[in-house]
């Protein structure tokens, strides 16, 4: 963006009031000194700071302000001087999380076109698999058709986004009914709304459920968008979102090989008070025993949690069909099935986990390389998601 007004100190030095295309801010000395990208301040190899920024001294004032070539030169009270473009500067000012978070669509049954990408394409084209990680950010899942119906079917598509999450279960583990279950999983029942695994630390990222066969007389696959629900429980009833948001039960898996435990609220806010994540596992979870009152108010919030993730105004079916997967967010989604029975049919499904960080690179990279394209294409899709869907932003 252009420059559009001359750079003013304020404060006696100790901000810098500058206005960049349709934004203002004041930048603090400290803040600006911290991330000028000389060769004193960062590596200029890898990017990383060389100074210990705590030891900026505190009344650190700028001197000197001026743009010169698209560049915002400046002047430290300590005598240091620097330069910054105004490309990078607009991109340390401007909020990523914030906008990376804007484009997410939250949605419920009335959802008309679940979001899908091929598993060929994805595997050859970045573009493709630039589409797939989009759409798994905005939505929370994406179904994923051409799979190739193996055991180990979706393991190149894993492996061309993020190492594999090995747990006690192995890598790809099966998901089908067995006579000595060690988890309901393995067994025929319907499942409720769930996360998975909210005892590990960290908890698993993204779920990949690859279906090989699912001749079985029901065994849908059921999703609830956790994020929308908490946020209809936020307009609802805040008193039971602001319970879920504080009190933190523990979640405990124990068999004869593996004990693990961890803890978090039902309901994880981030700074800005906006969701992040969501836990719900009935089968897991054990409260502390705490004050009575508030043992109440906890018992009565998730209840409210509870009817609306079980509602089924949020709750979206779908049955996959051999070669077909959902890969889900596992910080968002809620997962279930419905109950089914076998009758000589067979549904076996298997299902690995991948973490976020990997995840979350591979996509942020990809978007980077292939930026003016995709900008295009996804503001185009945002806006069809947003007039034929029914979904809010």
């Amino acid at each position: 963006m252009t420059q559009q007004t001359p750079p003013q100190l304020t404060d006696d030095g100790r901000q810098l009031a500058l206005t960049l295309g349709e934004g203002h801010h004041h930048l603090d000395a400290l803040w600006l000194r911290e991330r000028l990208p000389d060769a004193e301040t960062l590596d200029p190899q890898t990017g990383q700071r060389l100074i210990e920024a705590a030891e900026l001294p505190l009344d650190l004032n700028l001197t000197q302000a001026e743009i010169q070539d698209e560049r915002l030169v400046v002047a430290f009270s300590d005598g240091h001087r620097g330069s910054i473009t105004i490309d990078e500067l607009e991109d340390a000012v401007r909020c990523q999380r914030s906008d990376d978070n804007a484009s997410r669509v939250y949605w419920d049954s009335t959802l008309a076109t679940p979001p899908q990408a091929s598993f060929k394409q994805a595997l050859e084209s970045d573009p493709a698999l630039l589409d797939l990680l989009d759409q798994l950010h905005r939505f929370g899942f994406v179904r994923v058709t051409d799979v190739p119906v193996s055991e180990d079917g979706m393991q190149p598509l894993i492996d061309r986004i993020g190492p594999l999450r090995r747990t006690n279960w192995g890598g790809i583990a099966d998901v089908k009914s067995v006579a000595n279950a060690y988890d309901l999983t393995m067994t025929q029942r319907g499942l409720e709304p769930h996360t998975d695994n909210p005892y590990r630390d960290p908890i698993p990222g993204y779920i990949w459920l690859h279906c090989l066969t699912n001749a079985a007389d029901g065994g849908d696959s059921t999703l609830v968008d956790g994020f929308e629900a908490a946020r209809r429980l936020r307009q609802q009833d805040p008193d039971a979102f602001a319970c879920l948001t504080e009190v933190t039960p523990r979640f405990r898996y124990h068999d004869e090989t593996t004990r693990l435990e961890s803890e978090g609220p039902l309901i994880e806010l981030d700074a800005r008070g906006e969701v992040t994540r969501v836990r719900y596992s009935n089968r897991t979870e054990r409260i502390d025993l705490m004050d009575s009152a508030l043992l109440r108010r906890y018992y009565a919030a998730r209840k409210a949690f509870y009817q609306l993730i079980r509602s089924s105004e949020l709750t979206l079916e779908l049955k996959l069909s051999p070669g077909e997967m959902l890969i889900m967010d596992n910080y968002r989604l809620l997962h279930g099935r419905t109950a089914f029975q076998l009758e000589g049919g067979v549904r076996h499904l298997r299902q690995g986990y991948v973490d976020r960080d990997s995840t979350a690179s591979r996509r942020l990279l990809l978007k980077d390389r292939l930026k003016p394209a995709h900008d295009s294409e996804a503001g185009t899709a945002d806006n069809l998601a947003r007039t034929t869907q029914g979904a809010s932003v």
